[in-house]
This record gives C-alpha cells, structure tokens and sequence, in this order.
C-alpha cells in the first residue's frame, strides 16, 4: 500500500496590536472598543502598582513569599474582560483577572501573609482559590466544566496556568477529559518563557505549547499575551466555540516574567539582562498607552491622575488586610463541621485532646486516691 498522510496540522499566531502601539484595523474589527480599552489600561495599572506594593511588603518583613504578576497582567484581565460571569480556575499569577472577577484585593494580601482568610472566596464570585501546586488545579477546571455541562448551564471553565504545568501529567489528564467529553472549558497557558530558572527550550522539545492539545482534539492558537487586543479575539471567540461545538481550546499566550519567579528567587543568576530588557520594551502597560496616546485618549496628565488613584486604592487595600481582626482559636473547629461532635466541642472548649485536659478535676481525684 502506498503512504499516505492521515493527519495534519498547524499553529496560527494571533497579534492585532504590535510593539508600537499600531494596530490592524481588520483583525480588530468587532473586538476591543477604546473604552474597554480605557478601563483595561486603567485597572492593569492598578495591578501594577499593588503589585510593587506587595513586592515591599514582602522585602520588608511585612507578607511572606510572592510571586509578581509584573509583564503578565493582559492576559488574564482581558480574558476576564471577555468572558466575565464564567468560572476561572487560576494558579498564582493572576491577580488582575482576579480582582477584575470579583474578589477583593485584600484577599491576595491575606493569603500571602499567611491568613486562611485570603482563601475564603465571597460567595457568588465565581473563582477557585489560587493554586500553589503546578498544573493540579487544571483537573478542578475540567471537573467544573463537565458539571456545567450537565446542568445545561450557558457558562465556560476558564483555567490559567505556566508553561512548565504543560509538563505535568495532570495538564495532559484535564485536556484529554475536557476534549473527550467535549466540556466548556478553555486552557490559557501563560508562557512566560520560565519554569522558575528552566528555560523553555530546556522544558520541552515542542516547538510552541499550543500544539501539545492537538494531540486531545483541541482547537489550538498562540498570540501575543502583551497585545489586549489578540487575548480579547482569543478568549471571546474559544468561548463561544466551547458553548456551540463543546470544543475545547489551548491558547498559548506568549508573554514575559518582567520580574522574579517569586520574591525567593534571583532571576539574575539565570536570565540574561538584555533579553529581559528587550521584553521590557514588550510591556503590555507601555503598548497600550501608545495605542491610546495615539488616539488621543491619553495624556500626562491622566496618568499622574491614574497613578494617584492607584496609590490611594492599594494603599487602603494594604491598611485593610493588615488591620483585619486576628482569627480566633475557635475558627479551626468552627469550620470544619456542619455540626460539631461532641468531642470537638470538649476540644475546642479546653483546647485539649486529652481527658486530664479537658476535666482537670481528675488530678484532684487521683491525689485522694493515692492519700496526698
């Protein structure tokens, strides 16, 4: 028999606005209005600057490790911008989708200075605490979205993840369940070109991380995760494809970590300072300010109004997480039941386990009984 080919594939690279700033008129065409634009310049500079502010707390003494979200804040904003009443399942680097989904700024503060509370998500934001674990949460996210499917719910699970999760065997496990099943679920794999101080190049012999899906079934893109603009087209349309074919989607965002790993790391032992300045060049910040600039929709002077705002916004943030009330011992009993046993109550009541502790009268008892 001859050889035939049975199967073949391709990438498409998505980028409406470039590095200056310019965009393409036609592949912008029903996407991004200038006020959308406007919001999402104005609260990923917010972002920005809490993520500065988190940085001292940190240096300071004040908050325990965390990972800057500094170069990478497009991404999950403008998917959140696209998509907003669904589900986001994230990781740890996401805090402008987060914020702009709902959840309190103070909540990511908490959670890095140690406080359970940062976990507690408001009721009715649909969010999953973050995900410290690599590549685990991406299950949840597929589990999400096959209950939606089943209660014929018009919404999509949306999962953000590093592109050294691709590695984990738990990303293969979600997008093949997701794909199998045909679930409303799409997979955002922010590539920001490190897995902490391994390389891409050393991670993984794929020549994008997008085409790792294809593999599943799914629907399979990379764009430029510093174009507004590419990541809005993306996520609109993977969602819409989710809802009408139950197909879902791997985006590829192609994206830098302007900053360290986390607070623990020194990228400088690693990466090299031009390519890092290079990438600074690249910031999503900067490149929307040109294309607004260019529409004359921005000024010098609404940006030290902006940055004014910022400061007074994260400033109270900061005073409100750092002056909550201290949790009480009573909290670890008082959550983990529907209805307390009476043991726990003993427990919770004396803050003991054993009986001596929790009826210290016996000791007076075992004394007479010895004659003292």
């Amino acid at each position: 028999m001859p050889t035939k080919v049975i199967y073949n594939a391709k990438i498409n690279q998505i980028q409406i606005l470039d590095e200056n700033g310019k965009l393409d008129e036609k592949l912008a065409r029903g996407g991004l209005k200038d006020a959308q634009v406007l919001k999402l310049y104005e609260h990923m500079s917010i972002c920005r600057h809490y993520d500065e502010v988190a940085f001292k707390l940190q240096r300071s003494g004040r908050m325990g490790t965390y990972p800057q979200n500094m170069g990478q804040e497009a991404i999950g904003a403008v998917a959140l911008a696209a998509i907003r009443a669904d589900w986001m399942v994230p990781c740890y680097r996401e805090n402008a989708a987060l914020f702009l989904h709902g959840l309190p700024m103070e909540k990511i503060l908490l959670h890095w200075m140690g406080d359970e509370r940062g976990n507690q998500i408001p009721e009715g934001v649909n969010i999953t605490p973050i995900s410290i674990p690599i590549g685990t949460h991406m299950l949840h996210a597929a589990g999400i979205a096959w209950a939606l499917k089943l209660r014929k719910e018009d919404a999509v699970a949306f999962t953000f993840f590093g592109d050294g999760a691709t590695s984990e065997g738990d990303f293969h496990e979600a997008m093949n369940f997701a794909c199998t099943l045909k679930l409303p679920c799409v997979f955002i794999c922010q590539n920001n070109q490190w897995a902490i101080s391994v390389p891409r190049s050393k991670q993984t012999a794929s020549e994008t991380f997008a085409q790792k899906g294809l593999a599943y079934g799914a629907e399979c893109l990379q764009i430029d995760g510093n174009d507004v603009f590419a990541v809005y087209k993306a996520a609109k349309d993977a969602r819409a494809r989710a809802l009408k074919d139950g197909k879902p989607t791997l985006i590829e965002a192609y994206t830098y970590r302007l900053g360290d790993h986390t607070t623990a790391d020194d990228a400088r032992r690693y990466r090299d300072a031009k390519e890092l300045e290079m990438w600074r060049l690249r910031d999503p910040l900067i490149r929307t300010r040109k294309y607004l600039e260019a529409k004359d929709l921005w000024s010098d002077d609404k940006q030290k109004t902006l940055e004014a705002k910022a400061k007074e916004i994260v400033t109270k943030v900061v005073k409100n997480a750092e002056g909550i009330e201290k949790p009480t011992n009573d909290d670890i009993f008082d959550h983990t039941f529907a209805e307390l046993p009476e043991e726990i109550i003993r427990q919770r009541d004396t803050m003991h386990t054993h009986s001596l502790g929790q009826r210290p009268e016996q000791e007076t008892l075992r004394a007479s009984a010895r004659g003292v």
